[in-house]
């Protein structure tokens, strides 16, 4: 992933927080016949690894081998930026539109892992990261044994072993704080719910400076 220094996320916390706030990632590999996969996934970060399922009928999980390279994209909010924003616009002209977003780039390798009680736990601490924001909980011990075991023969794990983590925010850092502060303005004003995401990170962004 390109990642201007402006653009670098470099709190590790505030990664974990992104990656933890989308609780997804497009796991990408690359099959033996040279053609990449990729499948949408929930993840767990854990340590120095990503822990993903996916159903045993998806043939992804079929082109993995041993400690295959993989990509795992965690998509956060993005939007559109329209230069008739930028307060520059009426004074030179000079402006163009842009993407803002952020993005979480994991890159190591994955393995296979069909033990049932990998996979219990896996879904177990998937559940309860989900779960247990809410007042009254569902954990995986509320569904009928017999029942748990069936879902669990439908599914397969996949383990990442993390060797790099590259994150990046591009909320206009090379833009002057007015023609920030302009798309903050616009992205609200005429946004829906991603673009209000994008704009609150670029506000907290702006108060930082």
């Amino acid at each position: 992933m390109y990642v201007p220094h402006f653009n670098a996320m470099e709190d590790a916390d505030e990664v974990r927080r992104l990656v933890a706030a989308v609780g997804s990632a497009e796991l990408v590999t690359v099959g033996s016949d040279g053609f990449p996969l990729a499948t949408l996934l929930p993840v767990i970060w854990d340590g120095d690894r990503l822990v993903f399922h996916l159903a045993r009928a998806n043939r992804h999980w079929r082109s993995i081998g041993a400690s295959s390279p993989a990509l795992a994209v965690v998509a956060g909010p993005q939007a559109y930026v329209s230069p008739a924003w930028y307060p520059s616009k009426a004074e030179h002209g000079r402006v163009v539109p842009t993407w803002n977003y952020s993005a979480v780039h994991f890159t190591g390798r994955v393995d296979v892992r069909d033990d049932v009680d990998w996979l219990r736990d896996a879904v177990t601490r998937l559940t309860d990261q989900h779960e247990r924001v809410r007042e009254q909980r569902w954990s995986v011990d509320d569904a009928p044994p017999p029942y748990v075991e069936k879902q669990l023969k439908a599914i397969v794990g996949v383990e990442m072993t993390i060797d790099t983590v590259e994150a990046k925010a591009k909320l206009s850092q090379n833009r002057s704080d007015e023609d920030r502060r302009g798309v903050v303005v616009g992205l609200r004003r005429e946004g829906g719910a991603r673009e209000h995401d994008v704009a609150a990170r670029m506000s907290a962004a702006l108060d930082e400076d």
